[in-house]
C-alpha cells in the first residue's frame, strides 16, 4: 500500500512539474509577445508622428529626438522605401489627372484664359462640361511633374460653397469671376443666366460683368431681399419640374438629352453672405431651393453662407489670397488658385457676350421695331393689343380689353415711366385708326410730357387719336374731376345704346350698330394720386366716379391707365380696393414698389430701360420682363406723329389744357363767336372742363343779376372786369348799351382807360367818372325813365365808400344809398353792376342790412372759403386761394361754386 501511495505522489509531482513548465513557457511567450507588440506600437507611433510632420520637413531637433528611438532606423528606412515606390508609381499621375480634367473640362472650362477670354462661346447648351478649373495643386516637392490641375463640378452636378479667410474678398471674387467667365464663354449667348446677391453691397458686385446687365444674362438683387431671389429660383424649379413631369422627365438634363432642345437656360445664383447664419425661414427656403435646383439646371455658389445643404456640394476653403483647400483634393493638398483674370479683359469679354446676345435676339431694338408695316389696320372691337418692348428678341404685348380692362403703372422718378407711356401710345396709335382708338391724356405733375401730342406754335401737328391733352394740372384737380365726369357721361351714353340694342359689350354694340361711332377710349392719368390730394369734395367725387368707371367701363370700351410714382400713399383708397382690383394689368418700372402683388418684387431688380408687364393682377407667375426702346428722345415719336397726322389731318384737333398758361380772350372760341343777341352773357373766365368752354353770366332784367369780384389780387380782378365788359360789348349793337366806369385806384387807371377806349371802338357809349356819387344819384332817381341798358363797371368800390357815404347838408340820401338802390332795383330796369370789392367785409358794408340777395354772382380771388358762405346760400365753401384762379358762383345756375381761370389781358397781365 505504501509503495502504491508513493507511486501516485510521484505521478502527481511529475504532472505538476510539467504544468509549471508549460505555464512558464506560456508566460515567457506572452512577455515576449507583449514586448514585441509594445515595440511595434512604438514603431507605428513614431511612423505616425513622422508622417504627420512630413519626412521632408524634419528639423534637426526632431531628427535628433527620433534617432534615439530604437526603431528609428527601421521606420525611416520603411518610409523612404514607401516614398520612393510612391514617386515611382506617381510619375504618370499628373498626366493622368491632366487628361481627366481635359476630358471633363474642354475648351474654356479648363484651358488657360488666353485661349478663350474675349471670345463668344458656341456650345448650344445641350450638355455641360463636368468640371471647371479653379487652380492647380502639388502632391509634394517642387518637381513640375508632380503638379496637377484642380477643377470642380458645377452645372447639373453640384453646388459650390466657398469660405473666405480674412482679407480675401478679392480672391473670392477672382474665383467666382473665373468660374462665371469660363461658363459664359463656353456656351452660346443666352444659354446661361447669372443671378448675383450680396448681403453687404448695393453695387460693385463683380463690376467687370456689368456690361451683361443690359441683357437677361445678368440680374442683380437688393441686398435686403434675398427672398426675392429664392422665390424666383423656386418659381423656375416648380415650372421646370411641372413641365418635365408632364412630359415624363425628371431633370432638365434629361429633357435636353432626350429632346435635343434647350428649353431652359442654366442658371447660376451667386450668394455672398457675411459668415452669419441666415434666419430660420430664409435658411429653410435656401435648403428647399438647393435640393431641387440641380435637377432644374440651377447651381448655387455660396460664399460665406454657413448652411448645410442636403445635396451635392463641393467646397473651397481659402487659406489666404492665393491658396485654398478643396473637397475635390482633400484637406492634405493645397490648391494654388488661378491668377485673377484682368478686369479690363473681363469687361471687354462681358461686353462682347452682351453684344452677341443682343445681336442674336435681333440686335438693339428701336421704337420703329414696335410699329407695324401698315398703319391703322387693326380693329379694337374685342381688345387693344400692341407690343411695348422686347424680351430676348421677342415682342412683349400689352393687351387692354375685357379681361384686362384697366392699367396701373408705377415707377419712381427717372425709371422710364414717361418713355414707356410714349412707347405704348405710339404702338397702339400705329395699329388702330382714330375711329378705333380715342385717347384722353392728363399729366398732373409739373411737366409737359404730353404737350407735343397737341398742336403747338413750333409744330402744328398732333396725334390724331388724342381728344384731350392736359398738362401742368398739378394744382387743377378740378380738371381731373371734369375728365372723370366726361367719362362717366360717355359711359352712360354707351350703356344706353347697349341697352337699346340688347347687347352687353362693346364688340356686340359695334356689330349691332355699325354706323355708330364707338372707339375704345383710353384715359391716361399720370400722377393720378393728385386727384385725391385733399380731404374735400373733389376727392370724394373723384373717388366715386373712378370706382364706377373702373367697375363698369370694361364692358363699354372705356379703359383707365393710371400712372404714379407712389401708389402707397393714396388715402382715398384705403379700405376701397375697387379700383386697384379692376386694374388687372400692372406695369412696374425698375425699383417700383406696391404696383405688383405685395409678394412680387420683380421690379426691384429690373434693369434700366425695362418694365415688368403683368396681366394677372401682379402675381409673380404673370411677370413678363420687357426691354422698352427709346420712344421719348427728340424726333423719335414726332416722326410717327407726323405720319399719322398726314393721314388724318382732317380730323378734330385735340383740346389742349395747359394749367400753366391763362387763356387769351381774343383767341378764345367762346369770345370770338359772340355777336349781338337778346340774352347778353358776360364771360368771366375759362371753365376747367374737358370742352373749351367759357364761364359766363347772363344779365337778364331780373333782381340780383349783378356781379361782384372779391379779393385784392389786382391782376385777376382787372382781367375779370375786362373780359366781362368786352364780352358784353360784342353782344350789343352799336350804341345799344352804355358803359359807366369808375376807378378810384390810381394804379388801375391805365387798364381802365384802355378798356374805355376799346368799348368806344366797339361803337358804344363809355364814360369814366371822376366822382361816383352824382351819377349814382342820377341813375337811381331816374330808373323808371331809362331807355338804354347800362352796365356799371365799378373798380375798387371799397375805395369809393368814404366818398359815397358822405352827405351834403340837407340831403337825405348818400351816394351809398343810391348805389344800394341800383344794386337792388337796377337789374329790373336793365342796369347791371359789375363791381370789384377788395374784401368781403367791404362788400357787406356796401350792401348794409339788405342782405346778400342783390349779388347773384361772384368771383372770389384771394379770399378764404369760410368768408364766402353768406354769399353761397350758407353752404360750406372749400376754397384756398390759388394764383391765376378764381372761385365762381352763380346762384341761378350753380349747386356749388366752381373754379375758373381768368383770361389773360392783352398787355400780358394775368
Amino acid at each position: 500500500m505504501a509503495n502504491r501511495a508513493e507511486e501516485q505522489r510521484n505521478r502527481v509531482r511529475t504532472a505538476l512539474e510539467r504544468v509549471r513548465a508549460q505555464i512558464a513557457l506560456v508566460l515567457g511567450a506572452a512577455a515576449n509577445a507583449r514586448q514585441a507588440a509594445e515595440a511595434e506600437l512604438a514603431k507605428l507611433e513614431l511612423e505616425r508622428v513622422i508622417v504627420r510632420a512630413g519626412i521632408n520637413q524634419v528639423t534637426p531637433q526632431q531628427q535628433a529626438e527620433w534617432s534615439r528611438h530604437p526603431a528609428s532606423a527601421e521606420v525611416f528606412s520603411t518610409l523612404r522605401a514607401i516614398r520612393g515606390q510612391f514617386y515611382t508609381d506617381w510619375t504618370a499621375g499628373p498626366n493622368a489627372l491632366r487628361e481627366l480634367v481635359a476630358a471633363n473640362a474642354p475648351g474654356p472650362a479648363g484651358r488657360p484664359p488666353g485661349d478663350w477670354l474675349g471670345r463668344v462661346g458656341a456650345n448650344p447648351g445641350l450638355s455641360a462640361p463636368g468640371l471647371w478649373r479653379i487652380g492647380s495643386a502639388t502632391a509634394e516637392g517642387q518637381d513640375i511633374s508632380r503638379v496637377f490641375d484642380v477643377a470642380v463640378p458645377l452645372l447639373d452636378e453640384a453646388h459650390l460653397s466657398i469660405t473666405s479667410a480674412p482679407k480675401t474678398r478679392e480672391a473670392v471674387d477672382a474665383i467666382v469671376e473665373n468660374l462665371l467667365m469660363r461658363v459664359l464663354s463656353t456656351f452660346e449667348p443666352g444659354a446661361v443666366r447669372i443671378h448675383l446677391w450680396d448681403i453687404g453691397q448695393l453695387t460693385a458686385i463683380l463690376p467687370s460683368l456689368y456690361p451683361l446687365s443690359r441683357t437677361s444674362a445678368l440680374t442683380l438683387y437688393d441686398p435686403s431681399r434675398l427672398e426675392d431671389l429664392l422665390d424666383e429660383l423656386a418659381g423656375h424649379i416648380r415650372r421646370i419640374h411641372a413641365t418635365g413631369m408632364q412630359a415624363g422627365y425628371t431633370t432638365l438634363r434629361e429633357i435636353r438629352r432626350e429632346t435635343g432642345q434647350r428649353t431652359e437656360p442654366w442658371r447660376i445664383a451667386v450668394l455672398y453672405g457675411n459668415g452669419e447664419t441666415l434666419d430660420h425661414e430664409t435658411a429653410r427656403e435656401l435648403k428647399r431651393v438647393a435640393s431641387g435646383a440641380l435637377a432644374a439646371g440651377i447651381s448655387l455658389i455660396l460664399i460665406d453662407v454657413p448652411t448645410a445643404l442636403s445635396t451635392s456640394v463641393e467646397t473651397i476653403d481659402l487659406l489666404d489670397s492665393r491658396r485654398a483647400v478643396s473637397s475635390m483634393t482633400g484637406s492634405d493638398l493645397i490648391v494654388d488658385l488661378d491668377t485673377p483674370l484682368p478686369s479690363s479683359q473681363v469687361t471687354r469679354a462681358a461686353r462682347a457676350i452682351a453684344e452677341a446676345l443682343i445681336a442674336k435676339q435681333g440686335g438693339p431694338r428701336s421704337f420703329a421695331d414696335l410699329l407695324p408695316t401698315e398703319f391703322g389696320k387693326e380693329s379694337s372691337a374685342r381688345e387693344l393689343r400692341a407690343p411695348v418692348g422686347f424680351y430676348e428678341g421677342e415682342p412683349v404685348d400689352v393687351v387692354i380689353g375685357d379681361a384686362s380692362p384697366h392699367v396701373l403703372i408705377g415707377g419712381p422718378s427717372g425709371s422710364g415711366k414717361t418713355n414707356f407711356l410714349y412707347a405704348l401710345l405710339g404702338s397702339m396709335a400705329a395699329r388702330y385708326s382714330p375711329n378705333e382708338l380715342a385717347l384722353y391724356l392728363l399729366d398732373f405733375k409739373e411737366g409737359v410730357s404730353f404737350a407735343g401730342l397737341a398742336p403747338g406754335r413750333k409744330d402744328a401737328s398732333w396725334l390724331p387719336h388724342a381728344r384731350l391733352v392736359g398738362i401742368n394740372v398739378n394744382t387743377d384737380r378740378e380738371f381731373g374731376l371734369a375728365l372723370l365726369r366726361f367719362l362717366a357721361e360717355e359711359l352712360r351714353r354707351r350703356s344706353a345704346a347697349a341697352k337699346e340694342h340688347e347687347v352687353t359689350n362693346l364688340a356686340d354694340l359695334r356689330e349691332q350698330d355699325p354706323e355708330g361711332h364707338w372707339p375704345r377710349i383710353v384715359a391716361v392719368i399720370d400722377e393720378f394720386q393728385y386727384l385725391f390730394a385733399g380731404r374735400d369734395a373733389v376727392t370724394a367725387q373723384a373717388t366715386q366716379l373712378l370706382e364706377d368707371i373702373a367697375r363698369r367701363g370694361r364692358s363699354q370700351g372705356i379703359h383707365l391707365m393710371l400712372a404714379s410714382q407712389d401708389v402707397a400713399g393714396i388715402e382715398a383708397f384705403w379700405g376701397k380696393p375697387a379700383v386697384f382690383e379692376q386694374c388687372t394689368l400692372r406695369i412696374a418700372m425698375p425699383k417700383a414698389r406696391r404696383v405688383l402683388a405685395d409678394t412680387n418684387n420683380a421690379a426691384v431688380a429690373a434693369p434700366k430701360w425695362h418694365a415688368v408687364i403683368n396681366h394677372d393682377s401682379g402675381v409673380a407667375h404673370g411677370n413678363q420682363l420687357a426691354h422698352v426702346p427709346d420712344a421719348s428722345s427728340k424726333d423719335v415719336f414726332v416722326k410717327l406723329q407726323h405720319k399719322l397726322w398726314e393721314r388724318h389731318s382732317d380730323g378734330p384737333r385735340p383740346r389742349l389744357f395747359d394749367g400753366a398758361h391763362s387763356p387769351e380772350l381774343d383767341r378764345f372760341p367762346a369770345f370770338t363767336r359772340l355777336k349781338p343777341n337778346s340774352r347778353p352773357r358776360a364771360l368771366l373766365g375759362q371753365s376747367i372742363d374737358v370742352t373749351e368752354a367759357a364761364c359766363g353770366v347772363e344779365l337778364p332784367s331780373a333782381p340780383g343779376r349783378n356781379i361782384a369780384v372779391l379779393g385784392g389780387a389786382a391782376a385777376e380782378a382787372l382781367s375779370i372786369m375786362d373780359s366781362s365788359a368786352r364780352s358784353l360789348a360784342r353782344q350789343y349793337r352799336h350804341g345799344a348799351v352804355e358803359f359807366i366806369l369808375s376807378c378810384p385806384i390810381e394804379s388801375c387807371v391805365p387798364a381802365v382807360t384802355e378798356l374805355l377806349h376799346q368799348l368806344r371802338a366797339e361803337g358804344h357809349s363809355a364814360t369814366l367818372l371822376d366822382e361816383l356819387s352824382p351819377r349814382m344819384t342820377e341813375l337811381s332817381e331816374g330808373l323808371s325813365t331809362l331807355d338804354t341798358p347800362k352796365v356799371l363797371l365799378l373798380y375798387g368800390v371799397d375805395a369809393s365808400l368814404p366818398a359815397l357815404e358822405a352827405k351834403a347838408p340837407g340831403v337825405l340820401k348818400s351816394g351809398l344809398d343810391h348805389l344800394r338802390v341800383l344794386l337792388k332795383q337796377g337789374p329790373g330796369h336793365a342796369v347791371h353792376t359789375i363791381g370789384w370789392w377788395r374784401s368781403v367785409s367791404r362788400l357787406k358794408d356796401t350792401l348794409g342790412f339788405a342782405g346778400t340777395d342783390d349779388i347773384g354772382t361772384w368771383a372770389a380771388l384771394d379770399v378764404q372759403g369760410n368768408e364766402l358762405a353768406p354769399f353761397a346760400a350758407g353752404m360750406v365753401v372749400h376754397w384756398s386761394p390759388r394764383p391765376g384762379r378764381a372761385l365762381f358762383f352763380d346762384r341761378s345756375t350753380h349747386g356749388a361754386p366752381e373754379v375758373i381761370i381768368p383770361f389773360q389781358r392783352p398787355d400780358g397781365g394775368a
